[in-house]
């Protein structure tokens, strides 16, 4: 009986301790959103920027390059009293011959569990706790897609997923060791290779990339349609664009 009496004692023990070995564990293996979009006033981040636009006539998409420089100029309390963060993007020519030139604002907001950026008046959830390989969201729930006079109906129910947690990254500015991949929609209708031949084709593709202690290092937006008729052309709303790092402070 006593040695029964033991034996239950020491098996008590060895649950407790490997359910509590188990729960530090997981804790540990979870990344902080924020370490991965750190901000700050004063911050300053500068990247080329490949801009891909229509010609006259529509009927090619072609890159012009700047580099852009988007600097974090405050912060403060949104309408629901969240941290919010005001970035001021700039511009200028890839050979830094002309003066920055102001284009837009931006901003970055701390919400429950996730962070979140609003631009040209649509909101983004780009990032959501927790940061595991089996997380998604619906990182476009905020913008108005689904109805008929919407003009971005493109951006409907995309769902936003983490890759290569933990990974390093090349980008202008050299190799980042910590990063992670958020793939944000890839999607061609139909499912096919782009035929000029076609009477339709759409294309859809959004990643961007964070690195630990830094913030968005990569970014790569591209959207088109093609119609043949009445003629052939890319849509008037194709656009694209591709941020990569070359210097923050």
């Amino acid at each position: 009986m006593r040695r029964l009496e033991q034996y239950l004692i020491y098996a008590a023990f060895f649950i407790i301790f490997c359910t509590g070995c188990s729960k530090q564990s997981i804790t540990l293996s979870l990344p902080d959103i924020k370490e991965y979009y750190p901000v700050q006033p004063g911050k300053v981040f500068i990247y080329r920027l490949d801009s891909t636009v229509i010609p006259p006539f529509g009927t090619a998409l072609i890159t012009r390059s700047y580099m852009a420089k988007d600097s974090i100029e405050s912060e403060f309390l949104d309408n629901t009293d969240r941290t919010s963060y005001r970035v001021y993007r700039y511009t200028t020519d890839t050979l830094f011959q002309q003066g920055w030139q102001y284009v837009s604002t931006y901003f970055i907001t701390m919400a429950e569990n996730a962070i979140e950026v609003s631009e040209d008046n649509l909101r983004f959830i780009k990032l959501k706790a927790p940061v595991n390989a089996e997380s998604t969201w619906k990182g476009n729930t905020y913008i108005e897609t689904a109805s008929a006079n919407s003009p971005v109906r493109y951006l409907h129910n995309w769902d936003y997923a983490y890759q290569n947690i933990n990974e390093p990254y090349t980008v202008l500015n050299g190799t980042l060791n910590n990063t992670l991949t958020i793939l944000q929609q890839d999607e061609n209708s139909p499912d096919t290779e782009f035929d000029p031949s076609e009477l339709f084709h759409e294309r859809n593709y959004s990643v961007e990339v964070y690195a630990k202690g830094i913030g968005l290092v990569y970014k790569d937006f591209l959207h088109w349609t093609w119609q043949l008729n009445p003629t052939p052309a890319f849509s008037d709303n194709s656009y694209g664009i591709r941020l990569n790092l070359v210097e923050y402070r």
